[in-house]
């Protein structure tokens, strides 16, 4: 029987094949990244039965600007014209996906009946979809997060999610995850490779917080009750933690039964980041004294609470990446650099990051024998 048609949403590094130049460093580094698990993934899905790739330009799979990604999926799929079914992920997504994973994900995507399978069915990273023939009517998507609700909702899908969804949930977005997955021993080879060159920082000083009992660790953004539930089983601190903004993705009206625009939707909003408006970034380790003695913050939210939830609107990637590595010199944005020389030079701990961070990265950087199932 054929195998589906996998499509990666990947984009490749402005100046050719690695090894980069021309690219700002970080950004490169996070390019290149990308580029091996692209690469990794390609194979790893050819040996459970995939002979079809499609390596499509753009994360989001835009070609040009105003072209979303469910505009290029439909297209893709017309096209195409799939036998059967399509895996969809975007470049970055889901580097521990394993063999077990794919083989699911290759089954479901040849099954006869309306399923899909996903890792996350609230904000998919990948995702499988039986009979590729009902994405020619998906509406204009900004982005893959929102698919399993969409095909659930309004294409009449029954949608599972692939155990492990913890593992399944890191993302690689910043240099900052791949030194989180250098920590993990089944990380793919040329990943663990490229993490030797990021460091984790203040990262000792947080493990030193979450074993006293006599501390307090705050943790804000878009983590989950399950996170919150592994940090009370396995470390010794109190936990204060502000849950802000889950879905910022993956939210969009266009998904639901009756899809609407969302116009009058409510903006991001972020109760630490109402605080940095009245006081100023650099307030950030004094506010964070106040409520703990370190602190993980995915800066994403803040960002959005200041800018909106559109990333065209933010500071460049290398200035969000140079901040959740703490080096705000590199940093171009006066408000970003200023928030991140808050917390690289703040007294107690405190780590800046994006999702990953706040979600399964917590146990990634707490655990002293770090694994995820």
């Amino acid at each position: 029987m054929a195998g589906p048609l996998v499509v990666i949403f990947h984009q490749p590094p402005r100046h050719g094949e690695p090894p980069l130049t021309g690219e700002p460093p970080l950004t490169g580094l996070l390019a290149e990244a990308r580029h091996e698990l692209t690469g990794h993934q390609v194979a790893l899905f050819g040996r459970h039965g995939v002979r079809r790739v499609l390596i499509v330009a753009g994360r989001n799979g835009a070609q040009a600007a105003g072209t979303s990604f469910g505009q290029r999926l439909a297209d893709i799929v017309a096209d195409e014209r799939p036998k059967r079914g399509v895996i969809v992920l975007g470049s970055g997504a889901v580097p521990m996906l394993r063999g077990t994973d794919a083989e699911r994900l290759v089954a479901a995507a040849r099954d006869r009946r309306r399923v899909a399978l996903t890792n996350n069915r609230y904000s998919s990273d990948i995702c499988a979809i039986a009979d590729a023939r009902s994405l020619r009517s998906l509406p204009p998507l900004p982005g893959d997060n929102a698919l399993p609700r969409w095909l659930a909702e309004a294409a009449g899908y029954r949608v599972r999610e692939l155990p492990s969804r913890e593992r399944l949930a890191i993302d690689l977005d910043t240099p900052l995850d791949l030194a989180l997955l250098g920590r993990l021993r089944t990380t793919p080879r040329a990943l663990r490779r490229l993490a030797r060159s990021v460091a984790l920082p203040r990262a000792s000083e947080l493990r030193a917080v979450t074993a006293d009992p006599g501390k307090e660790l705050l943790v804000v953004g878009r983590t989950s009750a399950r996170t919150l539930r592994w940090l009370e089983r396995h470390t010794s601190c109190r936990v204060r933690c502000l849950v802000e903004e889950r879905g910022l993705k993956a939210s969009s009206g266009l998904a639901a039964a009756r899809p609407s625009a969302g116009s009058g939707a409510r903006p991001p909003r972020s109760m630490l980041g109402r605080l940095l408006a009245v006081h100023g970034p650099e307030a950030l380790a004094a506010v964070v004294g106040e409520l703990a003695d370190g602190a993980i913050i995915d800066t994403r939210v803040l960002l959005a609470d200041r800018l909106g939830a559109d990333e065209t609107t933010w500071p460049s990637a290398e200035d969000r990446f140079s901040s959740d590595l703490l080096l705000p010199d590199a940093v171009a944005d006066p408000w970003l650099a200023a928030l991140t020389r808050a917390a690289a030079d703040a007294a107690i701990p405190i780590m800046l990051g994006s999702h990953t961070l706040v979600g399964p990265g917590i146990r990634v950087l707490l655990s002293p024998r770090a694994a995820l199932e």
